[in-house]
């Protein structure tokens, strides 16, 4: 069976929109580690809107100031307005409508008490070979990754990028596709052969011949709308909300990281590890924990009883620190290292 994943880089507008609210999550916890945070944004245009709560000693006085740093970190500076001029988000133009407000009492109470943020299904996923991902994912964060740092040397290239893989039963890639912006036509072919350091039988860069309106000029930017490539692309099914528009004591973070660590620690010799996880809204008790092996083609299922206390997970994992901005640049799932570790 043929198997397909995608993966988009941080220029993509719904990776601005995760990135500007995992920046002011960073900034929100430098003032108080105690924050409370759930900030969705849209990016349009040049136009950002903030929505949300957050609860906490803090102040966002300079907003913007976070934003535009957000922006320049990822690559669409000053100079890079020059370039491409109306092609691209501007700095320089930007309109911030916030609409934050505090977090509900009634969800504070529950979380102050120890108690998860949100209920909900967790699902982690592990599988053997690089990263212990599945292997069309890597590939296609691996050229994708490779496309964005090339982008970021080279003036020709944008950083808005998309890149598809498709290999089949045996591993071999049948197709590799490339959406990346051009301000003159550049051929990429030997750069993905490369990479991917073998030869796609179908090789395609930019599928409408042309692309150079990109970032939130072409398309509307959303926070959370990126999970298949978060996450584990068609492997598995996604549990949860989006992880990056909350703190360490939402569980849309929290439990999806620890679902991680778990398939990690669980896969051992199988072939595939699943587990999954849920919780409810004020309380510590996860209501169910599961894990499903397979190998060859044999499925075991077993409940198990881990860790369920926020606290206990959220410093197993070390996530009560301003680790957001680079979590949400290096990848989710990738935070978690092959032997059931924080990376950093």
């Amino acid at each position: 069976m043929n198997k397909t994943a995608e993966y988009v880089s941080l220029g993509h507008p719904d990776k601005i929109a995760d990135y500007i609210s995992s920046s002011i999550l960073d900034e929100c916890l430098k003032q108080d580690i105690n924050t409370r945070y759930a900030v969705e944004v849209m990016v349009k245009n040049n136009n950002i809107i903030l929505g949300g709560e957050i609860k906490g000693n803090i102040t966002l006085k300079h907003i913007k100031k976070h934003i535009k740093q957000a922006l320049r970190k990822i690559g669409y500076d000053e100079e890079y307005n020059k370039l491409w001029q109306d092609n691209a988000i501007n700095i320089n133009k930007l309109k911030i409508t916030n609409l934050i407000s505090a977090q509900s009492e009634e969800i504070a109470q529950g979380v102050e008490q120890n108690g998860w943020g949100d209920q909900g299904v967790f699902v982690g996923y592990a599988t053997q070979g690089e990263e212990k991902i599945n292997y069309e994912l890597f590939l296609a964060k691996k050229l994708n990754n490779a496309l964005y740092q090339k982008a970021l040397a080279e003036k020709n290239l944008g950083l808005d990028i998309k890149t598809q893989i498709t290999i089949d039963e045996n591993n071999r890639i049948l197709t590799a596709i490339v959406a990346i912006p051009m301000l003159e036509k550049e051929d990429l072919r030997d750069f993905v052969i490369q990479t991917l350091n073998e030869t796609p039988k179908n090789i395609i860069i930019n599928g409408t011949g042309s692309y150079t309106t990109h970032s939130s000029i072409a398309d509307c930017g959303i926070t959370g709308r990126k999970l298949a490539c978060d996450f584990y692309s068609t492997a598995c099914p996604i549990g949860g909300g989006s992880p990056w528009t909350k703190d360490a004591s939402k569980a849309d973070l929290t439990l999806n990281l620890y679902a991680r660590k778990l398939a990690i620690d669980y896969l051992k010799d199988n072939d595939e590890c699943y587990v999954y996880l849920s919780s409810c809204i004020g309380k510590k008790d996860l209501p169910s924990a599961v894990v499903k092996t397979q190998k060859n083609n044999k499925e075991t299922t077993q409940n198990i009883t881990p860790l369920c206390n926020p606290k206990e997970i959220i410093e197993l994992l070390k996530l009560n620190r301003p680790i957001y901005k680079k979590l949400c640049s290096t990848g989710l799932i990738n935070y978690i290292n092959s032997k059931g570790k924080p990376k950093f």
